[in-house]
């Protein structure tokens, strides 16, 4: 199994992109949320925002469910109990994951109603969510 090593670690890099993105968003989101609608500052954010999920967040995100379904299947991790946790919170990541992309669009539209503190708790709920999956992962606490 000497591929499989290889696809670990691509999953990890794919991961690690997916993570700094999902961690980047809301904390852009945070200062979009102060900013005056058509400011240049607000033109700036727009530009950052729609860059960073359409070219490193969403592309980071399809190859790591593409490598770890592969992963999944070839070690056979959906009959062990530690992955029924980490699949559930990777749910809620997916979930945020579009909430964000449905935020950029509403920043684009001029549509935002939400504060910057809605925001900053966003960021720490994706935190949660990322400590509970490397727990799981690492430890495997339920086998």
């Amino acid at each position: 199994m000497d591929y499989y090593h290889w696809l670990e670690a691509l999953h990890v890099i794919f991961v690690i992109m997916w993570m700094a993105g999902m961690l980047y968003l809301p904390r852009l989101y945070v200062y979009h949320a102060t900013v005056k609608l058509g400011s240049g500052n607000d033109s700036l954010l727009q530009t950052m925002e729609r860059r960073l999920l359409r070219y490193i967040t969403n592309p980071a995100m399809l190859f790591s469910l593409g490598f770890g379904i592969t992963l999944m299947v070839i070690r056979e991790a959906y009959r062990e109990g530690w992955f029924h946790v980490k699949a559930l919170a990777l749910f809620f990541m997916f979930a945020i994951h579009g909430l964000l992309a449905k935020h950029r669009k509403n920043f684009a539209m001029g549509l935002n109603k939400k504060t910057h503190v809605y925001f900053r708790i966003l960021n720490e709920v994706v935190t949660v969510l990322i400590i509970i999956i490397v727990i799981m992962v690492i430890v495997k606490p339920f086998r």
